[in-house]
C-alpha cells in the first residue's frame, strides 16, 4: 500500500470516528475505535502465523461459502474438526505469537456479528479482550484493555443500548477498512493518524500522550546521528532508547522508523497514565514491534518506581544510547526530602516544587550512556529562570553537557501554544561551545497550529548536524561569553532575529527625486500643449 493510500485509510476511519462518536467525549470514543482497531490487527497477524502453522490443513474457503458454514473464520472450522488438537495448536501459537485468540474472538467474527446486528456482540467482544488478555503467554498483553469498558454508560443506558451503538461503530470500521488491502503495516500508520486527529479534538489534555509528527522527526533525527560526530551521519544500531514519558509511544516509534525493524536492541517507556500506557503498548504492536523487543512500564517517572531503573550498583546501572522525551511542561510536583540524596539529583540539586522540568531533565541524563545522546523538549523558561534552575543549569553547562539549544515557533503543540525548545544533551562533546538555533520564526501559520514544513525541519537537523552557523538563525558560542551571560541560555542573548535597517545613501536619493522631479515639469509641460490647444486653462 503506497504512501496516499495510506493516508487516506487514516482519513476514511477518522471520518467515521468523527461521524458516530456524537456527542461522546473524543477522548471516550478514541479509546473504544483504536481498541477495536487493534483487534484487528491482532486477528490479521494471527490468522496469517495460523496458516503458516496449519500448512495444508488451514481450510480456504471463499467467503460465501464459508459464511454458507455458519462459520465467520477459516480458523473456526478448523477449530470444529480438531477439537483434540486445539492445545497443542494453541501452545505452538503462544510460543511463536506469543499470544492466543479463539476463532468467536477474531475481528471476522466480530464484524459478522456486528453486520447481523447480534445481541451477543457486546459479551463476545468482552469475552474476547479478557480472554487476549488472561491467556496470553506474555505479560504484554495483560491488562492491555483494562480501560476499555464496554459496559459504560456513555455507550449507551441499557445493555441493548450499547450492544446496537458497537453494533454501528464496527460494522462501519469494518466497511471503511475493506475499500483497503489487508496490509498490517498500513493499520499501524492509520492507528498513527487517528492518534493525531484525536489529539487535535483533545486540546490541551492532547500534551498528555502526542507529540506532534513535525516535532518527533527532529528529536529521533537527533538522536539517531552520531553523537560525538554528528556529521558522519546515522549510528548503524542502538542498544537502546528510552522515552521515560512516552505517552503514546509515538515518539519511539519515529526512532525506530530512522533507524530501521533491526536497528534497535530493545524500547523502553514508560507512562504514568494507565489509558495511555495500554495506547503505549497497543502502538509497539501495531507497527510490527515484537513483544520482546520493547518493554512500556506503567508508573511515576519522577518517583522513579520502575524496578529495572532503582538499579545502586553503579556497575549494574541501566543506561541507554538515546534518550527522548516530551514530559509534561512545568509540572508542578512535590518532592520528599530524601529526594535530595536521589542519586539523580544530588550532584545537580533539586527542581523547584512549582516546574519539574529540570526534574525531568536530570533523570533522562542519569540514564544517558557516556556516548549517548538526549534531546528533550522544554518551556523556554529553563534557559533563564533563576533559583535552584539557575543551579542545575549552570552545573551542566561548566561539566560541558548542554551541546545544543533549539528555539521552536509557537503553537505547534496541541497542550500549549507557548513557544517551547529542544536541549540537546551529551556527557561527552566534543565542541567546548554551545550551538543555538532560533527557529522560531521559521514556520507556516495555520488555522489551529503552526505547521513546520519538511524544509524547516530539515534545515533544522542539517544545522545541528554540521554545527553551521548562520546569521539571525544559528551560531556556536562559547562558554566565555556564556559564562559573561551568567549562565543565562536565553536565545535572544546571542542570537538577534532583527533585520539590519538598510544604509540609506543621501545623494542617491537626492539624485533620484530631481529625475522624478524632471519627468513630472516634462509631462506637465506636455499636458498643458494639449490643453491650450482645446482652449482649456493649464495646469499650475
Amino acid at each position: 500500500m503506497n504512501d496516499i493510500n495510506r493516508k487516506q485509510l487514516g482519513q476514511t476511519l477518522w471520518a467515521i470516528a468523527d461521524q458516530l462518536r456524537g456527542a461522546m467525549d473524543a477522548d471516550d470514543f478514541r479509546d473504544y475505535m483504536l481498541s477495536f482497531l487493534f483487534l484487528r490487527y491482532l486477528s490479521d497477524n494471527y490468522e496469517i502465523a495460523a496458516q503458516k502453522e496449519l500448512g495444508k490443513d488451514y481450510p480456504e474457503l471463499p467467503i460465501d461459502v464459508l459464511l454458507k458454514t455458519g462459520a465467520s473464520t477459516p480458523l473456526q472450522i478448523w477449530y470444529e474438526e480438531n477439537k483434540a488438537d486445539i492445545p497443542a495448536f494453541e501452545k505452538q501459537m503462544r510460543r511463536k505469537v506469543h499470544y492466543v485468540i479463539e476463532p468467536v474472538h477474531l475481528w471476522n467474527n466480530i464484524a459478522n456479528l456486528a453486520r447481523i446486528q447480534d445481541y451477543e456482540l457486546l459479551s463476545t467482544l468482552q469475552a474476547g479482550f479478557k480472554y487476549i488478555e488472561t491467556e496470553s503467554f506474555e505479560s504484554t498483553f495483560q491488562g492491555l484493555f483494562s480501560e476499555i469498558d464496554l459496559g459504560s454508560p456513555k455507550l449507551g443506558k441499557t445493555y441493548t443500548e450499547r450492544n446496537a451503538k458497537l453494533c454501528s461503530i464496527i460494522q462501519r470500521i469494518a466497511e471503511g477498512l475493506t475499500d483497503f488491502s489487508k496490509n498490517i503495516d498500513a493499520l499501524g500508520d492509520a492507528y498513527e493518524y487517528l492518534i493525531g486527529q484525536f489529539a487535535a479534538g483533545s486540546g490541551k489534555k492532547a500534551g498528555e500522550f502526542y507529540t506532534p509528527q513535525q516535532v518527533s522527526d527532529i528529536l529521533s533525527a537527533i538522536v539517531t546521528l552520531d553523537s560525538q560526530d554528528p556529521k558522519t551521519g546515522t549510528k548503524k544500531r542502538l542498544e537502546s532508547v528510552l522515552d521515560f514519558a512516552c505517552g503514546s509511544g509515538s515518539l519511539l516509534l519515529n526512532v525506530r522508523k530512522r533507524m530501521g525493524a533491526h536497528g534497535i536492541g530493545k524500547i523502553y517507556g514508560q507512562e504514568k497514565n494507565i489509558t495511555t500506557y495500554n495506547l503505549a503498548r497497543m502502538n509497539m504492536l501495531l507497527h510490527g514491534v515484537k513483544d520482546a523487543e520493547f518493554e512500556i512500564y506503567h508508573g511515576d517517572t519522577l518517583s522513579n518506581d520502575w524496578d529495572i531503573l532503582r538499579e545502586l550498583n553503579p556497575a549494574k546501572k541501566p543506561v541507554f544510547d538515546a534518550v527522548v522525551a516530551n514530559p509534561p511542561f512545568s509540572y508542578r510536583w512535590d518532592p520528599s526530602d530524601a529526594m535530595a540524596d536521589d542519586v539523580r539529583f544530588k550532584n545537580h540539586g533539586m527542581a523547584p516544587k512549582s516546574a519539574a522540568d529540570f526534574a525531568f531533565l536530570l533523570h533522562g541524563f542519569h540514564f544517558l550512556k557516556d556516548e549517548g545522546v538526549m534531546a528533550i523538549i522544554l518551556p523556554h523558561g529553563v534557559l533563564f529562570r533563576g533559583g535552584a534552575e539557575e543551579r542545575i543549569r549552570t552545573k551542566l553547562l561548566k561539566d560541558g553537557h548542554i551541546d545544543t539549544v533549539i528555539g521552536l515557533p509557537s503553537n505547534l503543540f496541541y497542550s500549549t501554544g507557548i513557544p517551547v525548545c529542544i536541549l540537546v544533551l551529551k556527557k561527552c562533546k566534543q565542541p567546548d561551545d554551545v550551538l543555538f538555533i532560533s527557529a522560531a520564526e521559521h514556520f507556516n501559520k495555520g488555522k489551529r497550529q503552526n505547521q513546520l514544513t519538511e524544509e524547516h525541519i530539515a534545515k533544522i537537523i542539517k544545522t545541528y548536524q554540521y554545527r553551521q552557523e548562520e546569521p539571525r538563525y544559528a551560531r556556536r558560542v562559547e562558554m566565555e561569553e556564556i559564562e559573561k551571560n551568567g549562565y543565562n541560555l536565553n536565545i535572544s542573548r546571542y542570537i538577534s532575529t532583527a533585520s539590519v535597517e538598510k544604509e540609506i545613501d543621501l545623494n542617491v536619493v537626492n539624485a533620484e527625486l530631481v529625475e522624478l522631479e524632471d519627468s513630472i515639469r516634462k509631462a506637465r509641460d506636455k499636458h498643458n500643449a494639449f490643453l491650450k490647444e482645446l482652449g482649456l486653462p493649464p495646469l499650475v
